[in-house]
């Protein structure tokens, strides 16, 4: 075989790996200016941005940063284990979101990915069940999403490797290397 053919074989362990879409810093900065050019453009105007928790939390401060709005908060909720890897259902973890400041006022909730969308449609649900106007926005939405955010930056049925979590946590181990 020539060297052409052999650059494009794979690995038993490269085929095993799902593609991935890889979002880096700059192009999240840009990503995040178009969401919010959109949700601006829509005529929403949001009175608290609300991240979901860990994958919303970054993207949620720069919405709300790109958006003007000082009034953030996040609801922590745990569905991912690992790689494709998740719990039978989403489960919120404390602390709880207060949502009496949040009664009649307008929300945008931010996560990183609507990948099946259940995350999302749990915590829409919860906060429209006790009158809070919600808007949703995500920086991608898979295809196979139980609920379409209002408004997302790019559809994809890849993995997503976020620059927050592209590497593993800091442990000691890691630290004294």
């Amino acid at each position: 075989m020539n060297s052409a053919a052999n650059d494009l074989e794979t690995t038993p362990d490269e085929a095993a790996q799902p593609e991935r879409e890889v979002l880096g810093w700059l192009e999240f900065g840009d990503a995040t200016r178009v969401l919010a050019r959109d949700i601006v453009e829509s005529g929403f105007e949001p009175d608290f941005v609300i991240a979901i928790a860990r994958g919303g939390l970054i993207p949620g401060g720069a919405l709300a940063y790109a958006l003007g709005v000082k009034s953030c908060g996040s609801l922590n909720v745990e569905f991912y284990s690992d790689i494709e890897e998740t719990l039978p259902e989403p489960i919120i973890l404390p602390p709880l979101l207060d949502n009496e400041p949040l009664i009649g006022k307008n929300v945008l909730l931010v996560d990183d990915v609507a990948d099946s969308g259940r995350t999302l449609a749990l915590v829409v649900e919860l906060l429209e069940k006790v009158n809070i106007t919600v808007k949703s926005a995500t920086l991608f939405i898979k295809p196979r999403s139980v609920i379409a955010p209002d408004f997302h930056w790019k559809t994809t049925d890849r993995w997503i490797v976020f620059p927050w979590s592209a590497h593993p946590p800091v442990s000691s181990e890691l630290a004294s290397a």
